[in-house]
């Protein structure tokens, strides 16, 4: 049976089609239609007709707004912040240390869509956890709260959040220097399909809310990870250059004795909601600032060009030169990111292949400025030197993440095998 594959996003509604083999029939994209999105996704179906099964994920309405509450910065504070970039988050607030007045107008100031609430260890202190689950549970901080904290403590905890929507699960941090990130991640996935997706604003009826099944990034990460069990040497990156976000993925495929073993490493996701090519541009333009990539000149007219796609996300420049200088930057910043986050960790071979994703790309007559940008940053410089490079032209990674998680492995490998690879460059001299 066909299959459609949405994946309605902050600024586009988009569309693949796919046979019961795993062939592309189309794509189709369509600007994503708030406060109806079932305005676009329906355009996007009509262009693609008939399928047998719809599958979707989205972002939209700027993906999760996460706020971290937790007890001592660079120990449970830092680890909800590593969770919640793990889940596909953007980390709006993170305070640590007992919430006072202050401390809850500015939590309720980042109006975020959930809190993680996490502090101690297990067995360990109790009475900042409980502190601020009091505080949270007296004030009007209405958004859904995942307890991630001291087991020990956590009756306590659920009892003083009574009447607040509260997820309780595993410790993010159990043990002084142990970090067990994955119940906390699923719940957060969880609470942003249930609670979170369905009050953005963006559809009056359930039926979105009961068409969406994974986060994007979530469907993403399962196509990057269904790439790198393919016959690969070195690491699959992915770097995917949204309206709202940019996102990069990498995992890596190793081969031990004559049976091929893969290895998927966990936490290969970061997502920076402050880097965009449409709503979150500016935040491209100050932060290539700060770390130099460009200089006063070119900040003031990137900034000119950030703000008029602020103003209007949809809009299509017909030089594609700006947006493509964005995106070189969002992509060499979030990369750089993603690398202090996995500690450097891209496997002994470095990258073998780099995917660039996303519209601006994929309607690009030619990405070589790009690659040569990111190429060239001394920091990305090591562990490209080697990698063949491609683009996500067909936006198959979510459709095959999608297809993957609801058991059509087949299909979502064979479309894979689309991806049009060029050789690696010469190294440079």
């Amino acid at each position: 049976m066909s299959v459609l594959c949405l994946d309605i996003g902050s600024t586009w509604t988009k569309g693949a089609l796919v046979s019961p083999a795993g062939d592309l029939l189309g794509t189709a994209q369509h600007p994503t239609t708030p406060p109806e999105v079932l305005r676009g996704i329906d355009a996007v179906a009509n262009a693609l007709g008939p399928a047998d099964r719809t599958l979707a994920c989205s972002s939209a309405g700027g993906g999760l707004r996460l706020a971290v509450v937790g007890q001592e910065r660079l120990i449970s504070a830092e680890a909800g912040y590593r969770v919640a970039l793990s889940a596909g988050a953007k980390v709006v607030h993170v305070s640590a240390g007992p919430l006072d007045g202050a401390g809850i107008r500015a939590l309720r100031a980042a109006a975020p869509d959930v809190v993680l609430l996490v502090g101690g260890t297990d067995g360990g202190d109790r009475s900042v956890l409980l502190h601020n689950a009091r505080r949270i549970g007296a004030n009007r901080i209405a958004c859904p709260i995942v307890l991630a904290g001291n087991a020990e403590a956590r009756p306590e905890a659920l009892d003083l959040l009574t009447g607040r929507t509260v997820v309780p699960t595993a410790n993010v941090l159990p043990d002084v220097g142990e970090l067990a990130p994955g119940p906390a991640r699923a719940a957060i996935r969880d609470v942003f399909l249930e609670h979170v997706i369905g009050g953005k604003g963006l559809s009056r009826g359930p039926k979105f809310r009961g068409l969406v099944r994974a986060v994007t990034p979530d469907a993403v990460l399962g196509g990057v990870s269904r790439l790198a069990a393919q016959d690969r040497e070195g690491a699959v990156l992915v770097v995917d250059v949204g309206g709202a976000t940019t996102d990069v993925y990498s995992a890596v495929s190793t081969v031990e004795g004559p049976e091929r073993a893969v290895a998927l490493p966990p936490d290969r996701r970061t997502v920076e909601g402050d880097l965009g090519m449409r709503w979150s541009a500016p935040g491209v333009v100050a932060e290539a600032l700060a770390e130099k990539l460009i200089d006063k000149a070119e900040a003031a007219a990137l900034g000119e060009e950030a703000a008029a796609r602020v103003a209007d996300v949809t809009w299509l420049p017909d030089d594609p030169t700006a947006d493509l200088r964005l995106a070189g930057l969002a992509a060499v910043l979030a990369i750089r990111r993603h690398l202090r986050l996995v500690e450097g960790s891209l496997g002994p071979q470095g990258v073998g292949l780099l995917v660039l994703s996303g519209g601006v790309f994929r309607h690009a007559e030619s990405t070589e400025d790009v690659e040569r940008v990111l190429r060239a940053d001394p920091v990305l410089r090591p562990i490209l030197r080697n990698a063949a490079a491609t683009v996500d032209r067909d936006y198959v990674l979510a459709p095959a993440g999608l297809l993957a998680e609801a058991g059509h492995t087949g299909a979502a490998d064979r479309l894979l095998t689309s991806f049009p690879v060029t050789p690696p460059a010469p190294a440079a001299r």
